[in-house]
């Protein structure tokens, strides 16, 4: 099972057919809308299909439910290593929790910048020159759960105080909570309102239409596909994030996807060897990206030819992947995801006191550690 994109569905059917030719081995994938990616049950998902692919926040959650085969298999350490190795930013060890190996990254990612350079000579480098662009109503902001939160948690890393990842501890304090809030919201009355409804992919198609006026999406997940000239009428171009602090930029929340294996699987050990070979380096850049995937794998991200084909995707926005922040993935962290997203909209749109949302995040994010999730997904 994977999401329902050509970033995220063509590269696993195209290499699935490869892996039959080489080893008799049949998979047929089914993908599901990125919405549904971000809130079905792993469990229901692990007891109907091998072969899934997941998001890192929440493996702490799977590993509570026993629904998932550890990848870190022995006799196959050396072919780890080499995936460690080729880890983009934190990919690789975004998957492992308690000391194992949960997922292969297959897909990296984090909050970047998209612009239209058929309307820009440049993208904003700074925050400030953001606000400009949304003045003139040239730019928009995916702000849909969970996106809403991504960026709360993009702006406080790249102020240099990123949020906890352990919920004995305060998310963040409230005076660069409050900051980070008044940012956001700033910014999100200077957008439509639709962007409250919109994702990723929705802010993607906006920007690329023919007829669109809309030349920047500050903090976005990248979709490599937008980058490949002819896919929509308008090609984006995709760099680094805007700073809004003095770092950089760093503190980008990581997204991405890896590929696990079902402990309910009857093919498990088929399973475990596809996923191995489907996150290899060589995979990666070869036939994963051909067929239009988004790499996890760093020997996709710098292979040249890659890299022609996409407008410099990678190396553009690689110095954001290196600096991105890893989400909490404790069990529970995915319902408080969905509570901590539904509170910051409802601060923006009711206007309500800055030092109050902050404080009412601190509080869901210290409730988390008790409560029990069986949503599936995250922020890519």
């Amino acid at each position: 099972m994977t999401w329902s994109h050509p970033r995220g569905y063509d590269p696993m059917v195209a290499c699935s057919s490869l892996w039959e030719q080489k080893t008799g081995v049949a998979i047929e994938w089914d993908k599901r809308s990125l919405q549904d990616f971000e809130s079905f049950p792993v469990e229901e998902l692990a007891r109907a299909y091998d072969l899934i692919v997941i998001d890192h926040p929440h493996v702490g959650q799977i590993t509570a439910e026993s629904c998932l085969a550890p990848l870190d298999v022995a006799g196959r350490e050396a072919e780890r290593a080499a995936l460690a190795s080729g880890s983009v930013g934190q990919s690789y060890p975004s998957y492992a929790w308690q000391g194992r190996q949960w997922a292969f990254p297959i897909d990296a990612a984090s909050q970047v910048q998209a612009w239209r350079p058929d309307a820009l000579d440049a993208p904003p480098a700074r925050w400030s020159e953001v606000l400009d662009l949304a003045r003139q109503g040239r730019v928009l902001l995916p702000l849909r759960p969970p996106h809403v939160l991504m960026v709360f948690y993009t702006l406080a890393g790249n102020l240099g105080h990123p949020c906890a990842t352990d919920p004995s501890r305060d998310l963040i304090d409230i005076a660069t909570g409050s900051q980070v809030f008044e940012a956001m919201r700033e910014v999100a009355a200077l957008v439509e309102p639709a962007c409250f409804e919109m994702d990723p992919i929705a802010v993607s198609e906006r920007m690329a239409a023919a007829d669109s006026k809309i030349v920047c999406a500050p903090l976005i997940y990248g979709y490599v596909s937008y980058g490949i000239s002819g896919f929509r009428a308008h090609r984006l171009a995709f760099t680094d994030i805007a700073a809004v602090g003095s770092n950089g930029p760093i503190g980008s929340a990581l997204g991405g996807t890896g590929i696990a294996v079902s402990a309910f699987s009857k093919a498990r050990d088929a399973a475990v060897d596809f996923a191995y070979w489907v996150a290899s380096g060589e995979i990666q850049r070869g036939p994963y990206a051909a067929a239009g995937g988004q790499p996890g794998h760093a020997a996709g991200w710098e292979d040249q030819t890659v890299n022609a084909a996409t407008g410099n995707f990678y190396r553009d926005t690689r110095a954001t992947l290196e600096g991105a922040w890893v989400r909490p993935r404790h069990d529970g962290y995915m319902a408080f995801q969905q509570a901590a997203s539904d509170r910051l909209l409802s601060g923006i749109t009711g206007r309500h006191k800055p030092a109050q949302v902050v404080a009412d995040l601190i509080s869901l994010f210290r409730g988390s550690a008790t409560q029990v999730s069986c949503a599936a997904g995250g922020g890519a």
